[in-house]
């Protein structure tokens, strides 16, 4: 993709946004549960005019192919394929919520390709997690599971994601549609995958362990995790911890602008 600014391609196996100058210093986003790479369009100009970003679909999300696991280091191993093949080098790897966990397994596995780590409301531990609103569970796919899915209009996917916004938010058409590209089986393992690694771990812990530069994330209004939560991530030596006044769990939709200073400043 040398000289190339913006490309859509698929790429070992996922998906791939890329933008911004070649030569630029590279950024790789991960999108959390149920999300896709355009989760991550309102950030992406700002970053993409000092950044070489690179925005994924995860295996089994959005344009991307199914894939025979989901479990997070499966998640993590396909990642780092996509980026030795596109010669991407020890970018800052930015996850947001369940997204961190992708981002965390590729610093565990391959910590030569990682460059620094942004955590954005990525829960630290299962009991950090608050109740979800109804809402949610249909965003999710509860409690009928294969029956609601596909019946979910665009408009129970808006008020799903509003329901873990703190101020009103305009959630794109494009990324409504990637989001309904997304199968229901292959959905529910990417969660399973998900619970058991944060079971099996907490994510400070794991973190801490890799001695890896690392930028929390979170929003001070946060209704799907604990804002109060992000702290524990004191525990990693180095780390910075920056709350988004107001905001809640989607601070890419809610807050761009205040979400792209901090990554920006984050990777520099």
């Amino acid at each position: 993709m040398t000289g190339t600014r913006r490309r859509d391609a698929v790429v070992a196996g996922i998906h791939v946004v890329v933008d911004g100058p070649p030569d630029a210093p590279p950024m790789l986003l991960v999108h959390g549960s149920g999300a896709t790479a355009a989760s991550w369009s309102p950030v992406l100009p700002g970053l993409a005019a000092a950044h070489r970003v690179v925005a994924v679909d995860l295996p089994g999300c959005g344009r991307s192919p199914r894939a025979p696991a989901y479990d997070v280091p499966a998640q993590a191993d396909r990642v780092a394929a996509l980026l030795d093949e596109l010669g991407v080098a020890r970018p800052t790897v930015v996850g947001h919520s369940s997204g961190g966990y992708v981002a965390t397994a590729l610093a565990e596995r391959r910590p030569d390709l990682v460059g620094g780590l942004v955590l954005v409301s990525t829960g630290p531990a299962p009991d950090a997690m608050l109740p979800e609103a109804a809402a949610v569970r249909v965003l999710m796919g509860r409690p009928f599971g294969p029956l609601v899915w596909p019946l979910r209009t665009t408009g129970m996917l808006r008020r799903g994601i509003r329901s873990v916004t703190a101020r009103p938010v305009d959630v794109p058409d494009g990324f409504l549609a990637d989001v309904r590209r997304t199968r229901y089986a292959d959905f529910r393992r990417v969660m399973a995958g998900y619970a058991a690694y944060l079971a099996e771990r907490p994510v400070p812990e794991r973190v801490a362990a890799l001695g890896v530069r690392l930028l929390v994330v979170f929003g001070d209004a946060d209704p799907r995790w604990d804002p109060a939560s992000a702290r524990r991530y004191a525990a990693v030596p180095g780390a910075r911890l920056e709350y988004l006044p107001g905001v809640g769990h989607v601070a890419m939709l809610e807050d761009p602008e205040g979400l792209t200073r901090l990554l920006l400043a984050g990777a520099a």
